[in-house]
């Protein structure tokens, strides 16, 4: 591993915009050896003094339920060459496991999630922020999908959800982040001369000092 300070790569945008995708094509171009990935979504915060039914009604597009100081402290620890081992969160349950994922220091440190740009002291360690800026109905078509999906949730509660937490805290906190962005994207991860240019300027970044 080179000697020089890691790039803190950041990934915003609303949910179900293609952050994921962006991120994959990143890890594939660059090589996932090169990469310490760290999803903001396994920083939400676990409640275990409350019900199934309690966390299940929490608003989870809200930039306090995520624990943002683990995160920050985790990027730290990369930073100095640390390692760290991640949460894993189980959407089923609303709940934190007991297992962790650890992350090995490396060159790029990818962060991702639709509420990282909210929060100064995250921005401040991000030498490249992009945000994903894709349609309010492609993502809430994504979103859709994916919850009943992956994540066994019912057609009602998802669209309950989407409209009493996920859009307002949207056009309150992701949409205004979009302003902290160095590069914004439209059309996510297909977009593929927006990828090429992120990819381009990682690799510069990547290249030894003279």
């Amino acid at each position: 591993m080179s000697q020089q300070r890691p790039i803190v790569f950041g990934v915003a945008g609303g949910t179900a915009s293609g952050k994921t995708t962006v991120a994959r094509n990143v890890l594939h171009a660059v090589g996932a050896s090169t990469v310490a990935y760290l999803p903001h979504d396994a920083y939400y915060r676990d409640n275990p003094h409350l019900t199934l039914e309690e966390r299940a009604q929490q608003n989870y597009d809200h930039p306090r339920s995520l624990e943002n100081k683990l995160l920050v402290q985790h990027i730290k620890l990369l930073l100095d060459g640390k390692a760290v081992r991640v949460p894993v969160y189980d959407f089923t349950l609303h709940r934190r496991t007991d297992e962790t994922v650890l992350v090995e220091p490396s060159p790029i440190i990818l962060v991702d999630g639709i509420l990282i740009f909210t929060r100064r002291k995250l921005r401040e360690l991000m030498d490249i922020k992009i945000f994903v800026d894709t349609a309010d109905d492609v993502r809430f078509i994504r979103r859709l999908k994916r919850d009943m999906e992956e994540r066994g949730r019912s057609l009602d509660s998802v669209i309950e959800q989407y409209l009493t937490t996920v859009r307002p805290m949207h056009m309150k906190f992701v949409e205004p982040s979009k302003e902290f962005a160095d590069i914004i994207i439209p059309h996510g991860g297909e977009n593929k001369v927006a990828m090429e240019m992120v990819v381009s300027r990682l690799r510069e970044l990547l290249s030894p000092l003279p």
